[in-house]
C-alpha cells in the first residue's frame, strides 16, 4: 500500500569525474541537513506522538535493539522493513578453528520494503551548483586531534568545509551549541579563533557539561557578497568521549591532521 508521507530531498550537481572529457555530462549529491543519533531519533519519535513518555520510547528502542543483535548474533536473518540484515564470515579457516585475528564476523545491510517505498515516495529538488553549497566536510577536536566528533570544553574545535564564514547582519546569523535537553549555548565572536569559508574554528565554551550536542552555524556569506537570507549547516558534535562506533572519518580516531 503506498504511503501518504510525501519526502523531500535536495541535491545539488556536480561535475562527473568519471567522464573526465565530457564537460555537460553532471551527477547529483545529496545535501546533508546534518546527522540523527540515538538522542535526536528518540527526540523525533516523542514529537510524533507526545502522548508516549521518554521513558517507554527509550526502552522499546534499546530493547529492539538487543532482540536484532540477539537474533544476528545467534544466525537468525532480519528484516525490519527498512532493512534486511544477515550474517556472514570472512577469513579462512584454518585447522578448523576460529581465529579472531584472520576471521571476522560481518552484518550484510540490504534496503527493506518499507524504504523502498519511503523512495519511490520522495520528491527530488535540484537546488543548484555543488560548488555554491555550504558544507562541513571533516571536524577536528584541537587538543586531542581526535576526528570522531568528539570535542573539548574549553578548548579549539575545527570544522572544515566550504562557505564556512560566518558573517551577515540577520540576527540568526553566528555559531550556537544546542544540548539533548534544548539548552542553547551561542559561540561569541571573542571565541572565534579562525573565520576563513573553508576553515572555521572556535573555542568550546568551558563551562559546558559532557554529551551529545548539535552544533549550527549559520552565515550570510556568498562568494563575493552577501545573501538575502542566512543558510545554515547543522553537526551533531559529542562534548567528552563520541560513542563506540561514531566517527566522521576512517576509524573514528586519531589521525593525522586531514585540516592542514
Amino acid at each position: 500500500m503506498s504511503e501518504e508521507i510525501r519526502y523531500q530531498i535536495n541535491g545539488q550537481l556536480a561535475d562527473n569525474t568519471v567522464t573526465v572529457d565530457n564537460k555537460e555530462d553532471m551527477i547529483l549529491v545529496p545535501v546533508s541537513n546534518g546527522s540523527a543519533d540515538e538522542e535526536r531519533i528518540i527526540a523525533e519519535m516523542k514529537a510524533e506522538d507526545s502522548g508516549l513518555r521518554e521513558e517507554t520510547i527509550r526502552h522499546v528502542f534499546d530493547l529492539e535493539k538487543r532482540v536484532i543483535k540477539r537474533l544476528l548474533m545467534s544466525g537468525v536473518s532480519v528484516n525490519t522493513g527498512l532493512y534486511y540484515a544477515s550474517v556472514n564470515f570472512h577469513g579462512v579457516i584454518e585447522n578448523s578453528a576460529w581465529n579472531p585475528a584472520k576471521n571476522s564476523i560481518v552484518v550484510n545491510f540490504n534496503v527493506g520494503a518499507d524504504l523502498r517505498e519511503a523512495i519511490k515516495n520522495t520528491v527530488v529538488n535540484i537546488i543548484g551548483a555543488k560548488g555554491s553549497a555550504m558544507y562541513i566536510a571533516g571536524v577536528q577536536d584541537t587538543s586531542t586531534r581526535a576526528l570522531d566528533s568528539s570535542a573539548t570544553a574549553g578548548r579549539a574545535f575545527t570544522l572544515k568545509g566550504a562557505m564556512l564564514k560566518v558573517t551577515g547582519t540577520d540576527d540568526s546569523v553566528g555559531i550556537i551549541l544546542t544540548d539533548s535537553k534544548g539548552t542553547i549555548t551561542k559561540i561569541t565572536e571573542d571565541l572565534w579563533v579562525l573565520n576563513e569559508p573553508s576553515r572555521l574554528s572556535f573555542i568550546i565554551p568551558s563551562g559546558l557539561d559532557k554529551g551529545t550536542y548539535e552544533l549550527k552555524v549559520t552565515t550570510q556569506y556568498g562568494q563575493g557578497h552577501l545573501l538575502k537570507t542566512p543558510r545554515s549547516v547543522i553537526k551533531t558534535i559529542y562534548i567528552g568521549m563520541a560513542p563506540t562506533g561514531g566517527g566522521s572519518g576512517g576509524d573514528g580516531g586519531i589521525e593525522d591532521d586531514p585540516l592542514g
